[in-house]
C-alpha cells in the first residue's frame, strides 16, 4: 500500500483517479475545495487560488497526482491571466516545495497539450515544441519547466502528461452536448469537415498516470496521451446518433453557407457586444484540427490504449435507459 495526493479530486480525472487508487488498495488524501464524501481515505480543503496550502499536507505522501488547476477557457478575457498564473503556476510551485520537504518521492503532474501552440493541420508527438498561445498555455508550460527542474534539483521522480481531450462515463462540455443532441435526434447535419482531432479515454489516461508514477524511465519524460484514432467532427456526430438508433442525414450544410453564417454572426457579435452562437471563431473550433500522437508513451513504457470513443458512447447511451431512445 503506498499513500498518494490527489489534487483537483473531485473533477472528472481526479475523482477516478481517486477510486481507482482506493480500489486498488491504497490510502488516498484528497484536496479539494470544500471537504465532500468521495473515494478517498481522507480530505483536505483548499482553494488554490486564494488559499495557501494546508499545513501537513504533504507528511507521509509518497506520491502526488498534480490535476487541480484553472482548465482552459474560449474566451480568454473571462479569465485574467493573474489568476492562471496563481492557479497553474504558483500553486504548483508551492506543491513542489512541499513536496520536497516531506520527501515525497513522485510526482505526477496533468498538464495539458495546451502547453505547445496548436499544430494545425500537422498531427504531432513531444517534439513539436512551439511556444505556447495564450496564459493557459504559457502558464502550463512553465510550470512544466518547474516539475522538471524540481526533479533535476531534489532528485525526486516527476513525469508530466499532456493529455488530448478526454472522454469518459459523465464527461461534461462539447462531447456530452453532442450527446444530448444526438439523444433527442436534433443531430445538425455538418459537413465533413476532413479535420483530424485526437482523444483519449478516461480508464486509458489512469492507466497512463500510473505508469508515470511507478516506472523509472517515466522520469524526467513528457508524454502525449492519445488513443490513436483520428477523429473529425463528422465522426463524432455519426458516432453518437447511430448509438441512440439515429439515421445521420446522408448530406452536410455546404461548408460556404456555414462560413457565411459565421461572418454574420461576427458582425452581430460586434454590434451587440455578445457571443454568438455561430462566428468564425466558433466554427473554427468547430472544424479545426487537433491531432497527437503517443509514439513515445508507447515505446518507452509499453502503454497501450483498451478504450474507444464508440465504446464509451454506447456505455453511456445505456445508462439514459431505454424510454429516452425514443
Amino acid at each position: 500500500m503506498s499513500r498518494y495526493l490527489v489534487t483537483g479530486a473531485t473533477g472528472f480525472i481526479g475523482h477516478a483517479l481517486c477510486a481507482r487508487l482506493t480500489a486498488e488498495g491504497h490510502h488516498v488524501r484528497a484536496l479539494a475545495r470544500r471537504a465532500v464524501d468521495g473515494p478517498w481515505t481522507e480530505v483536505y480543503c483548499c482553494d488554490l487560488a486564494v488559499d495557501t496550502l494546508p499545513e501537513g499536507l504533504t507528511a507521509g505522501i509518497d506520491g502526488i497526482f498534480h490535476l487541480a488547476g484553472i482548465a482552459h477557457a474560449q474566451d480568454q478575457s473571462a479569465v485574467p491571466d493573474s489568476l492562471y498564473r496563481r492557479v497553474n503556476l504558483e500553486a504548483t510551485q508551492a506543491l513542489l516545495n512541499a513536496a520536497v520537504a516531506a520527501r515525497v518521492a513522485r510526482f505526477v503532474y496533468f498538464s495539458s497539450i495546451k502547453a505547445a501552440a496548436d499544430p494545425g493541420e500537422e498531427c504531432v508527438d513531444e517534439t513539436w515544441d512551439q511556444p505556447p498561445e495564450d496564459a493557459y498555455g504559457r502558464t502550463k508550460r512553465e510550470a512544466e519547466e518547474r516539475v522538471v527542474a524540481c526533479g533535476v534539483s531534489s532528485g525526486m521522480h516527476v513525469c508530466i502528461l499532456r493529455p488530448t481531450l478526454v472522454y469518459g462515463s459523465g464527461v461534461k462540455g462539447n462531447l456530452q452536448r453532442v450527446l444530448e443532441a444526438a439523444r433527442v435526434g436534433r443531430c445538425p447535419p455538418l459537413p465533413e469537415f476532413g479535420n483530424r482531432r485526437s482523444m483519449i479515454g478516461r480508464d486509458d489516461l489512469l492507466n497512463a498516470a500510473l505508469l508515470a508514477a511507478e516506472d523509472p524511465r517515466a522520469n524526467g519524460r513528457t508524454y502525449i496521451v492519445a488513443d490513436g484514432v483520428v477523429y473529425s467532427t463528422r465522426m463524432l456526430f455519426e458516432i453518437a446518433c447511430r448509438a441512440f438508433g439515429h439515421d445521420q442525414p446522408r448530406w452536410g450544410i455546404p461548408l460556404w453557407l456555414l462560413r457565411l453564417g459565421a461572418l454574420a454572426g461576427d458582425v452581430l457579435g460586434r454590434m451587440s457586444r455578445r457571443p454568438m452562437p455561430l462566428s468564425s471563431a466558433v466554427l473554427s473550433r468547430i472544424g479545426g484540427s487537433a491531432c497527437y500522437r503517443a509514439d513515445r508513451l508507447r515505446s518507452e513504457l509499453g502503454w497501450r490504449p483498451q478504450q474507444r470513443l464508440e465504446g464509451v458512447v454506447d456505455a453511456r447511451v445505456k445508462a439514459y435507459g431505454p424510454h429516452n431512445h425514443e
